[in-house]
């Protein structure tokens, strides 16, 4: 077993324990409370005095080890762009562990990702969630080999293909390529044919076994989201919310349907459904009542800056607790995960952070690294 004490632990779905102690025994959260609790029995004991205890933070919308950084072509696993409907592709297929992103993510005190192939195309495969473990073999990190089905909206899947000639070329087409393959899959799910993995693919999503989740900026493109989701009466997760503050009152109605995720807000305004990018899009959600997780979209903005959008997330107004739950059990919540990560819990994963202060409201470092009780990280300069 090993124990951290004499730390200010943040449990995230309850207050504060100042001077606390957690125990961890074969991975999981065995126990958590005030230095009381006895010690005795565990082979490693760290002493934290004077740092502060988080959830292992989690980012729900990356291209961890997919599209990977230090190459060119090489490396781009993330985006089959040879058709525009893909809905058999699997993200676990492209994942490589050894990629830089998965060091800078536990540095960044990240454990849990979740890996979606690109929004090149109308569908674009199945998602999957990772354990953040660099230099594993994928299988040893795998906590959801298939969590969702990717789609996009927008400008995306329009410049890839309908430039180059195919379907689609407008907004309209995009929706009406998604309904089509829906109405597919409906028939495929009710007869008897030879196995099809494009229709297997998109009949868990008819059979509510996995969510949708939707690339959309702009705010047509995330009301079009929500309008097939109600049309076929599916789950859906929303991917980005650009505009999301442009039409927070709407999707209020729908906070506890369908969840969202908002980020990357550092990036610029590099595409037109980008124009409208604003920090203050959280503060706003947030004050109509809608849970949302921050991502980072990794690479497009660097794993590492999670804690940065967080921060800047609230130097605009959010409220810093609610920053944190956005990195940790709302984001568990969104990914479906909340009942093995994203807050300090007995009988959870014990995926935590070890910092130096609050790593939101002050200028917190990550200094130690834990995923299912083993240390993937240490800062160089001892604690």
């Amino acid at each position: 077993m090993l124990a951290i004490q004499n730390v200010t632990i943040i449990p995230v779905t309850g207050p504060p324990i100042n001077e606390g102690t957690l125990i961890i025994d074969q991975g999981k959260i065995k126990q958590i409370g005030s230095n009381l609790i006895d010690v005795s029995g565990c082979e490693e004991v760290i002493e934290g005095r004077g740092r502060v205890l988080t959830p292992g933070w989690i980012d729900a919308h990356t291209h961890l080890g997919i599209d990977e950084e230090g190459y060119g072509w090489e490396g781009a696993d993330f985006n089959e762009t040879s058709e525009a409907m893909t809905p058999h592709l699997r993200a676990i297929d492209g994942v490589n562990p050894s990629d830089q992103g998965f060091h800078d993510a536990v540095q960044a005190g990240i454990t849990t990702a979740q890996v979606l192939p690109g929004s090149a195309n109308v569908i674009g495969g199945l998602t999957t969630i990772i354990k953040v473990k660099p230099e594993s073999i994928v299988e040893e990190i795998v906590m959801k080999e298939e969590a969702g089905l990717k789609m996009a909206l927008g400008e995306n899947p329009k410049k890839f293909h309908g430039q180059q000639g195919r379907a689609p070329v407008t907004r309209m087409g995009v929706a009406a390529m998604i309904r089509e393959s829906f109405v597919k899959a409906s028939h495929y799910l009710k007869t008897e044919q030879p196995r099809d993995l494009r229709l297997e693919a998109i009949g868990k999503v008819l059979a509510r076994r996995l969510p949708i989740c939707v690339h959309a900026h702009r705010a047509d493109d995330i009301m079009t989201a929500i309008r097939i989701a109600n049309e076929f009466e599916i789950d859906l997760h929303v991917e980005h919310v650009t505009e999301g503050h442009k039409i927070a009152p709407y999707l209020e109605k729908y906070k506890e349907r369908y969840k969202f995720s908002v980020g990357p807000t550092l990036s610029s305004r590099k595409k037109v459904e980008l124009g409208n990018i604003s920090w203050n899009t959280y503060a706003m959600l947030d004050d109509h009542g809608v849970p949302f997780a921050i991502i980072t979209d990794h690479p497009v903005i660097p794993i590492g800056q999670l804690q940065t959008s967080t921060q800047l997330a609230v130097k605009a107004g959010l409220d810093a607790h609610v920053a944190l739950a956005g990195v940790t059990i709302r984001a568990a919540e969104v990914l479906g995960v909340a009942d093995r990560v994203g807050s300090i819990e007995e009988g959870k994963d014990a995926d935590l952070v070890l910092w130096d202060s609050h790593p939101i409201e002050g200028k917190g470092r990550a200094v130690m690294t834990f995923v299912d009780g083993k240390m993937v990280y240490k800062e160089e300069s001892p604690i």
